[in-house]
């Protein structure tokens, strides 16, 4: 396995910004981004001018623009030397970190703007196209609810599911989203396990609980190599020190197992080359379209053992002071999810702990921090991109 090129620790974020989830806020993806953009120039004292790479998840809502990046960069008055727009969906946003690091390290720019933004809820701009309009439309599979139930039926089929466990995991990622005043406000109430057994079936056996809820919203992170961090006096600093992503795995299979996703290669990867195992995670910060998705991630990354992943749930204490703490913000079911800036939320709440700033979800002597991400759900596979970071202070 090759080293990883983040393990010297010469790159480095030194801030976040996000934004409040909102439905149907009525501002475009632009003002988002200004207004992420502004919460990082305050905490680092910079300007436009001293960022000259910026890197953009593909926006649901600016879709069909095909200068997205160049005209959100003009709005923002940054005059980049480098760009980059990201199709992977939710595994944009740790990806993203990884590409402007080895820009930076190239010489291509100094001083990276890391973007999501998005407002699918307030103008929907997206065509999916390939198999989707062949083979899920007609015969009626929505999307990815349809896709996850398909899913689950399987995994219950194949090893038999603990709703009871989800539940847990539901209950756990609300209450850190009412503790997350960014948090889409309708969802920052209290649920119980009851609760989520009761939820309507969305698509069987998914429940409605199970599932994301489209919103607008934004985040994002200045990154920097780290000598020229500390001649800015910026000392608040977050290390990626491993990274690794797949896509399509298994994808030249017929019929492959559906239950196995690209996690499976590039979770134990990200830790080894951190020098970790899964039982060094102080937190885990898994994207969370679905919660079956995190489900799985615990038994594929090594945190539970296959085919047990809702008893894991069930039984693991996963608040802020527990066993593992695991989406401490609430994550994007109880936030909301803006969009294919989705991934942003999970990361973005694994820097804010890195760097002390949980208050009263904060894990105590957080040291490190496993993020990961998922893109887009194919047609009779897993998710298409699966990856993973390692993030340490």
């Amino acid at each position: 396995m090759a080293q990883s090129f983040l393990k010297d620790k010469d790159i480095c974020i030194v801030a976040y910004g996000e934004t409040k989830i909102e439905r149907r806020g009525g501002r475009s993806a632009y003002e988002i981004a200004a207004e992420v953009a502004e919460q990082l120039y305050k905490k680092t004292k910079l300007g436009p001018s001293d960022i000259d790479g910026v890197t953009f998840t593909v926006p649901l809502s600016e879709c069909s623009n095909p200068f997205w990046s160049g005209y959100a960069t003009e709005y923002l008055g940054i005059s980049a030397k480098w760009l980059q727009t990201s199709d992977l969906g939710g595994a944009s946003a740790i990806g993203n970190i990884a590409r402007a690091a080895m820009a930076i390290k190239s010489g291509l720019c100094e001083t990276a703007m890391i973007l999501g933004v998005d407002a699918p809820s307030t103008q929907w701009r997206a065509y999916y196209g390939s198999y989707r309009n062949q083979f899920w439309d007609p015969v009626g599979v929505q999307g990815p609810p349809g896709a996850f139930g398909l899913l689950m039926n399987r995994y219950e089929h194949q090893y038999g599911l603990d709703f009871e466990g989800l539940g847990a995991l539901a209950v756990a990622q609300r209450n850190g989203a009412i503790k997350n005043p960014n948090a889409y406000e309708k969802l920052r109430q209290k649920i119980t396990v009851e609760d989520y057994i009761n939820s309507r079936q969305v698509s069987s056996p998914l429940r409605l609980l199970d599932s994301v809820m489209w919103c607008d919203g934004g985040n994002g992170l200045i990154v920097m190599k780290t000598s020229r961090a500390k001649r800015l006096g910026l000392t608040n600093r977050v290390y990626p020190i491993s990274y690794a992503e797949i896509s399509n795995y298994n994808c030249a299979k017929q019929t492959p197992d559906i239950t196995e996703t690209g996690h499976s290669i590039v979770g134990p990867q990200v830790l080894k080359q951190a020098g970790m195992t899964s039982k060094d995670v102080d937190m885990f910060h898994p994207y969370d379209d679905f919660l079956f998705a995190v489900m799985l991630k615990t038994e594929q990354i090594g945190f539970a053992r296959k085919g047990r992943g809702s008893q894991f749930l069930r039984d693991t204490d996963l608040g802020p002071k527990g066993d593992l703490p695991l989406n401490t913000g609430g994550g994007q079911i109880s936030c909301g999810q803006p969009g294919l800036a989705g991934g942003g939320v999970n990361l973005s709440e694994a820097v804010r702990q890195l760097m002390g700033e949980g208050k009263s979800r904060q894990v105590p002597d957080a040291r490190n921090a496993l993020v990961t991400g998922i893109g887009v759900i194919p047609y009779g596979r897993n998710w298409g991109t699966a990856n993973a970071m390692v993030l340490v202070n």
